[in-house]
């Protein structure tokens, strides 16, 4: 019984005991060490500096994970930090007692960003500044122009008699710009030498993607009028009308950087006497037969040939146009309407003023007489107002609508200069394609005379589509600049032109008003 008694538990509950002792040791170091590694998170919201004399004390055992839990309260500060934007603290305030206040703070990573828009950093802000400057700088290349050229165009007078007269106007010029032999021009000028002029500016830049401002166009009507009739005062409004179109022609090709400075532009202000006269010119002359037979053309060639645009902004001002053409033309019919009420409303005031004037006549009563002839005096006066608005509501807002129809025109033919630039590109491409293949053909059929002149052929074209695709990214990237600049110019003079109209306009009303408050008391005098 005594062999199978078990001995005593001493052993093992020592062990067991000197392994807590181990273990209670362990959990108070840890449990010490964690309320120093406590101690420094503590510290760290004020001064991020303490927390390095600690991480030199960590054990090795456990600095994985207490390290962890710090770098993640410190990641979380920083983010505070930079979305409070809070102040780094000064010198001054930092303990010099402590040897490892001497050690910078670390400062926050600026992230790059693609867009300068942060205004925190200052480095952020410089670089914004850059780009912002750097954006306008070709258009202030072009806007930004010392010279200036000031051209008029008055006294208009009718040269001859019969079906063979013709109207010849003064343009007067006054410029800077060193390329003209004189500061001050004067020169005559008839009708069919601005539409030459502007025939030889279309020949010359069209083509390389230029918008050229359109000229007046001819009026058959008008001209019989003027060469059949003896006496001026019936066609004065048509000529006053084509002057101030001519004057809108050469003011905006003056404008262009490029086309004032063209040869023919300088010779059409300079040169003294008459131009070589243009025979092109008339629409029932051979080369205007033409020029309508390349318009259909022109026209056949967008319906067979589909261009594939790669460029969506391309795409995008296309579309824009067409909205912006069928807009203006709407507008413009509305405006012209408007002119038309207008007129009629001046007429029948006037009509209205007469009647008015008979009656006060006939009236026996003095009282009412006399009002009645205050009246047809006031409605005489706003008659005259009624007029000079339709005529400003004309000349302001439904000949720059008018224009601006006419500008899209020439926009749409530079587009179409781009359209048949890649048409021919990609002809020339389809072309050395058959050649290569015609090679490959004589190659295989063992026709060796004949692989020379093939290979020439293939040289040829290959240079002819390099050529083709260098026109079409030139006059594609001229395309973009005209347009911008034609946005400027459109946003400009649509405002100045409104601004101006609604003054008018404002002007116009406080003259009625005055007019009926000055015919009031004379009403009010009946008795």
């Amino acid at each position: 019984m005594a062999d199978e008694r078990e001995p005593p538990p001493m052993e093992e509950s020592n062990e067991n005991n000197e392994d807590d002792i181990f273990s209670e040791a362990i959990e108070k170091k840890t449990t010490d060490e964690s309320k120093t590694e406590e101690q420094p998170v503590i510290d760290s919201k004020q001064e991020e500096p303490t927390r390095v004399p600690i991480k030199a004390d960590i054990n090795t055992d456990d600095l994985f994970s207490g390290d962890g839990d710090e770098v993640k309260l410190d990641s979380e500060e920083e983010e505070e930090e930079e979305e409070e934007e809070v102040p780094e603290p000064e010198p001054s305030k930092t303990d010099d007692s402590n040897p490892f206040n001497s050690v910078e703070p670390p400062k926050p990573v600026e992230e790059p960003t693609p867009t300068p828009q942060i205004s925190v950093s200052s480095h952020s802000s410089s670089s914004a500044v850059k780009v912002t400057a750097s954006k306008p700088s070709k258009e202030e290349e072009e806007e930004e122009d010392e010279f200036t050229i000031d051209i008029k165009i008055s006294d208009p007078q009718k040269m001859g008699d019969g079906m063979g007269a013709y109207m010849v106007y003064r343009v007067r010029t006054k410029t800077t710009v060193p390329a003209f032999r004189k500061a001050e021009l004067s020169v005559l000028r008839r009708f069919s030498d601005f539409l030459g002029l502007h025939s030889k500016l279309a020949d010359k830049h069209v083509s390389k993607g230029v918008i050229v401002p359109p000229a007046p166009e001819k009026s058959v009507i008008g001209m019989t009028k003027i060469k059949v009739s003896k006496d001026d005062s019936g066609s004065s409004d048509f000529i006053e009308k084509r002057r101030a179109a001519l004057e809108r022609f050469l003011t905006r090709t003056a404008s262009h950087p490029l086309l004032r400075m063209d040869p023919d532009f300088r010779d059409f202000l300079e040169r003294e006497g008459d131009l070589p006269k243009s025979t092109n010119t008339s629409a029932l002359s051979g080369a205007g037969v033409m020029r309508l037979f390349h318009k259909v053309g022109d026209a056949v060639d967008k319906i067979s040939f589909k261009m594939d645009e790669s460029d969506e902004w391309f795409d995008e001002r296309h579309q824009q146009i067409e909205n912006l053409d069928v807009q203006l033309r709407k507008l413009h019919s509305s405006m012209e309407t408007l002119v038309h009420h207008r007129k009629e409303l001046s007429l029948t005031t006037m009509h209205f003023s007469k009647s008015a004037a008979m009656l006060g006549n006939a009236e026996e009563h003095t009282a009412l007489s006399r009002a009645l002839s205050q009246l047809a005096e006031t409605e005489e006066r706003i008659e005259i107002i009624q007029h000079d608005q339709a005529d400003h509501d004309f000349y302001l807002m439904a000949e720059l609508l008018k224009d601006y129809i006419s500008l899209l025109g020439s926009v749409k033919e530079v587009f179409h200069e781009r359209f048949k630039t890649y048409k021919v590109w990609k002809e020339a491409e389809a072309t050395l394609t058959k050649k290569r293949e015609n090679k490959a053909k004589l190659e295989l059929a063992g026709k060796n005379d004949k692989v020379p002149q093939a290979q020439n052929e293939i040289t040829e074209w290959s240079e002819k589509v390099e050529k083709g695709k260098e026109d079409f990214e030139k006059i594609s990237q001229t395309i973009r600049k005209e347009m911008g600049r034609f946005d400027r110019h459109r946003v400009e003079d649509f405002k100045t032109t409104v601004v101006r109209y609604l003054e008018q306009l404002m002007e116009n009303q406080q003259k009625l008003i005055k007019c009926w408050e000055a015919f009031l008391p004379e009403a009010k005098a009946i008795a």
